[in-house]
């Protein structure tokens, strides 16, 4: 039987707080307990939850950028968390993450070229080159805004180098925190539909933490919703949307105000703010 793309096992993951005293105890929290998650290929599943609900948490481990205190994130079936530095790095080829902040991931000393060319490590300058012009095109933008800074860029324009910079490695997996969340609501639409473009034509799998359930019944296929480092419910977004199961997905249901219109117009990519 073919490995989901992605599992979790178990897992969690608990922070140790400082020290109210000099000798008591360290305090600790459970960000994350008892996930189990699988993910397939080609799918696209979002994680809402309030702020507190490890989200962002369960989208550290999943990209290896922590270990779980217990448990195990397997992706295509290898523990991540027992692998070597050189095999993470081979791996981490084939998952890519889009930040949130638009303006603090992009490094304005380097030029949009180096920043998006950074994951590769493999090839000459020229086949680079290419692979930078291709994404650039891909996301919308020209290929001569390589030699161009980010300042140059508006908002919306700086999360497509973001994903143009995720998607050179043609990986099978993108984890996007909340990645329409700090641009205009005229320009989220815009990068949420990017995204489903990029999805149909390279087949990539999304992992997208979003507090804004419109962001995820526009974009993911499923939804697994959290409450205090626990999944309380998952199902097809369809089904979550129209018939919410748990208490807590019903009340995040009846206090949200989607920040992301989806009915909203699209405007051309020269005219983002």
């Amino acid at each position: 039987m073919k490995a989901p793309l992605l599992a979790l096992h178990g897992v969690g993951k608990r922070y140790l707080l400082p020290r109210e005293r000099l000798f008591a105890a360290a305090p600790v929290v459970d960000a994350l307990a008892g996930i189990d998650l699988v993910v397939h290929a080609g799918r696209s599943l979002g994680v809402v939850g309030e702020s507190g609900s490890g989200k962002s948490t369960l989208a550290r481990l999943v990209m290896a950028l922590e270990p779980p205190t217990v448990g195990r994130v397997e992706f295509l079936g290898r523990d991540l968390n027992a692998l070597g530095a050189a095999e993470l790095r081979e791996a981490r080829r084939d998952f890519q993450m889009v930040f949130q902040d638009p303006y603090g991931s992009l490094d304005p000393r380097l030029t949009v070229g180096r920043i998006v060319a950074e994951p590769l490590w493999q090839g000459n300058r020229a086949e680079r080159e290419r692979a930078v012009a291709e994404v650039l095109d891909a996301v919308g933008l020209r290929p001569s805004d390589a030699a161009k800074y980010p300042h140059e860029f508006s908002g919306g324009q700086r999360q497509r180098i973001a994903i143009a910079r995720a998607l050179i490695t043609k990986p099978k997996l993108i984890v996007a925190d909340e990645p329409v969340s700090a641009l205009d609501v005229s320009v989220q639409a815009q990068v949420l539909n990017l995204l489903i473009d990029l999805q149909q034509r390279y087949g990539v799998t999304y992992l997208l933490i979003s507090h804004d359930l419109a962001v995820v019944d526009h974009v993911c296929d499923e939804v697994v919703v959290m409450q205090h480092g626990r999944i309380v419910e998952r199902g097809e977004t369809a089904r979550i949307f129209r018939d919410p199961q748990h208490p807590y997905t019903r009340a995040l249901m009846a206090a949200h105000e989607p920040d992301f219109a989806p009915s909203a117009t699209v405007a051309p990519v020269a005219e983002e703010p």
